[in-house]
């Protein structure tokens, strides 16, 4: 496990430059999870450690195998606003509880799946969900010796809670491509919903 979060870290590293913070968070029952933050230009990256360490285990499944199975990291990329604008560093808890969700609910996180944190992602965030988009553009994969599987690096695109309950009738691709026609800008900590009929 311990070897394996070393090698998360250094790839974050290699694609994301060194972290200026992070802030770690143990849940009873589960491995701890940091979150580290990493600021480039006017953008803020938060990514997990430590949900990689096991497998995700589908909740069907008799036996979980202890190598076997999806390993993944959360990535979210947000604008860099003053304080006072978003209080975004304090997304770092939602964050781990995202990311520990694997662990406590028995479930596999991919892409095109809807996490909801039931609250807001930070204080007066216009968002409490998120919708887990396809890895590799921003941080590649990380091979591993077989036969463990590879970790991959799940971007996060926070929805507003109308654009989540459309997401669930129309589905991840029509709300991507609803936000892409849309132009909207999914880093920016206080957009608004994109219109949803027309």
């Amino acid at each position: 496990m311990t070897r394996v979060l070393e090698l998360v870290e250094a790839r974050l590293r290699s694609a994301l430059g060194e972290p200026d913070a992070r802030a770690a968070v143990t849940f009873v029952g589960t491995d701890r999870i940091e979150v580290l933050r990493f600021v480039d230009a006017d953008v803020v990256r938060y990514a997990t450690l430590g949900m990689s360490a096991s497998p995700m285990t589908d909740p069907t499944s008799a036996l979980a195998d202890p190598d076997r199975g999806p390993r993944a990291e959360l990535v979210l990329s947000l604008r860099a606003v003053p304080r006072e604008a978003a209080e975004t560093d304090k997304v770092l808890r939602p964050l781990a509880v995202l990311a520990a969700s694997p662990q406590v609910e028995g479930v596999v996180v991919a892409p095109g799946a809807s996490l909801d944190m039931g609250e807001p992602l930070w204080p007066g965030a216009p968002f409490s969900s998120v919708l887990v988009a396809e890895p590799g553009g921003l941080v590649a994969d990380l091979e591993l010796d077989a036969p463990l599987d590879p970790v991959r690096f799940l971007p996060l695109l926070p929805m507003t809670p109308n654009e989540a309950a459309w997401k669930r009738v129309q589905g991840a691709r029509a709300l991507e491509e609803r936000w892409l026609t849309q132009g909207t800008d999914l880093r920016d900590p206080n957009r608004r919903s994109v219109p949803l009929t027309g």
